[in-house]
C-alpha cells in the first residue's frame, strides 16, 4: 500500500498533496492521474511560495476527504497532522482562526466515519493552536463531534479541566452559556454523571443572571430541568435554583409556575405539602419521569432535616413519627438514614424518646442562613473569650495566693 513518505521538512505539503491527489484520482487511469496530479502539486507550491495557507489547507483538505476512508487511520494521522500543522505559519490570530475553522469543521463534518480518529485530529489542531479564541472553537467542534459521532467517553475526562480551560479561553457570556448546556447535554445521558450533569445545567441558568425577560425567556424549559434533576437525584439535599433569576422567572408563568412550586416545597417545605401537591398533580410529575415513593423518600429526609435546623437541638420521637408519616419502629431508621447521608450529626435518646442534633445540613444557604451562622460564631467567640478571661482570672488568684504563702513562711 501507497504511504506519505516525506524527503524533507520544507515538501511535507506537496507530499501529503501528491498522495492524496494520486488515490483520489486513482481509477481515473494515468493519462488522467498525471496532469491532475502535477496541476494540484503546481497549485499547492504557488500557496506555498506566495504563503497563501488558508488556500494551502482547502485545497490539501479537499483531496484528504475523498480518500479518508481508502486509506489507514495511520496515514490518515500522518496527513492531516501536516494539515493542521499550517495553522503555525499564520501571520495572524484572525488567518489562524480561519484556517482552525476550515480544518476543524471538514473534520467533523462525517462524524460516523472513524469519529475516533477524528477527535483525535481535532485535539491535535487544538494543541497547535495559540489564538485562545481558535482553541475554544475546536473544543466545541469536539463536543459536537463526540456526541454525532457517539464517541463521549474520549471527551468527558476533560470535563474536569473547563475551569482552567475557561480562564485560558477567556471567552463571553454568550460562549460560556453555549458551553455548559453542551456538557450538561452530554453528562446527562452518561450513567453515574446526573451530579456533574446538573452542575454544569445550574452554571448555564447562571449565565442569564443580569438578562431581560425576554433573553431570560430562552432558558425556561432547562430551567424546568434542572428542577425535575434535582427532585430526581437521590443524593442532591441543596441547591442554589431558588436564588438564579431564570428559575424565579418560572414562579408566575403560566406553563411552568407548578415546576417552580414543586421546588419551593423539596428546599422550604415538608412531607405533607408534597403529599398535597402530588395529589393534585400526579400526571404532571409522571410527565417529568418523577416516581411517587422516591419522591416521598426523599421528602422525608428533606423533612427531617427541617425539624433538625428548628435551633432548639432536639427532636422528640413523636414530632419525626407524624411529621414524616410513618410508624413508630421506623423513627429510629429514618434519623440512621439521615446520619448515613451525612445530613445530620445526632445522638439517639432512647431513653427520653429525643434525637439530640449537633449539626445539620441546611437545605438552602442564603442570607438567613448566612445571618445564623454569624450569630452562632459571635457567640461561639463570646464563650471563648469568657473561658479566657477565666482563666486568667484564676491564674492570677493562684500566682496571689503562692506570693502570699511565701511571705508566711518568711
Amino acid at each position: 500500500m501507497t504511504t506519505v513518505v516525506p524527503t524533507s521538512e520544507e515538501d511535507l505539503s506537496i507530499s501529503v498533496v501528491r498522495f492524496t491527489s494520486e488515490l483520489a484520482w486513482d481509477d481515473a487511469g494515468p493519462e488522467v492521474v498525471e496532469p491532475q496530479v502535477a496541476r494540484l502539486c503546481m497549485e499547492a507550491q504557488e500557496f506555498i511560495v506566495m504563503g497563501r495557507w488558508l488556500d494551502l489547507a482547502s485545497l490539501m483538505l479537499t483531496s484528504a476527504d475523498l480518500v479518508f476512508s481508502k486509506v489507514s487511520e495511520k496515514d490518515l494521522e500522518c496527513i492531516y497532522t501536516v494539515i493542521c500543522s499550517l495553522v503555525s505559519k499564520s501571520e495572524t490570530p484572525d488567518e489562524a482562526l480561519e484556517m482552525a475553522k476550515l480544518i476543524a469543521t471538514k473534520v467533523s463534518q462525517q462524524p460516523n466515519d472513524k469519529p475516533a480518529l477524528r477527535l483525535k485530529i481535532l485535539f491535535n489542531l487544538y494543541n497547535l493552536l495559540e489564538n485562545p479564541y481558535s482553541r475554544f472553537f475546536v473544543y466545541m467542534k469536539a463536543l459536537n463531534l463526540a456526541v454525532n459521532g457517539k464517541v463521549v467517553e474520549h471527551i468527558i475526562p476533560s470535563f474536569k479541566r473547563i475551569d482552567n480551560f475557561l480562564k485560558e479561553w477567556n471567552i463571553g457570556t454568550l460562549d460560556q452559556r453555549e458551553l455548559f448546556l453542551a456538557i450538561a447535554n452530554i453528562l446527562k445521558d452518561n450513567k453515574g454523571s446526573s451530579k456533574d450533569s446538573f452542575n454544569f445545567l445550574t452554571k448555564y441558568l447562571a449565565t442569564f443572571s443580569g438578562e431581560d425577560a425576554y433573553v431570560m425567556s430562552e432558558a425556561k424549559e432547562e430551567a424546568v430541568r434542572a428542577i425535575v434533576e434535582f427532585v430526581k437525584a437521590p443524593g442532591m439535599f441543596q441547591c442554589k435554583l431558588l436564588d438564579m433569576p431564570a428559575v424565579g422567572q418560572l414562579e408566575k408563568d403560566g406553563k411552568y409556575a407548578l415546576a417552580y412550586q414543586l421546588l419551593k416545597i423539596f428546599l422550604m417545605q415538608r412531607l405533607d405539602a408534597y403529599l398535597d401537591f402530588q395529589a393534585a398533580n400526579s400526571t404532571l410529575l409522571k410527565s417529568y419521569g418523577l416516581v411517587h415513593e422516591d419522591c416521598i423518600t426523599k421528602m422525608r429526609l428533606m423533612s427531617l432535616i427541617d425539624l433538625g435546623s428548628n435551633g432548639s437541638g432536639e427532636i422528640s420521637y413523636a414530632l419525626i413519627k407524624d411529621t414524616l408519616r410513618i410508624a413508630d419502629e421506623e423513627v429510629e431508621l429514618w434519623v440512621v438514614k439521615a446520619i448515613s447521608e451525612k445530613l445530620l450529626d445526632c445522638k439517639m435518646d432512647q431513653m427520653n424518646q429525643t434525637v439530640i442534633v449537633s449539626r445539620c445540613t441546611e437545605r438552602l444557604f442564603g442570607m438567613e442562613q448566612w445571618q445564623a451562622l454569624r450569630s452562632k460564631l459571635a457567640a461561639w467567640r463570646g464563650n471563648v473569650a469568657s473561658v479566657i478571661s477565666t482563666i486568667q482570672a484564676n491564674k492570677a488568684a493562684e500566682d496571689g495566693s503562692q506570693a502570699m504563702h511565701g511571705l508566711a513562711i518568711r
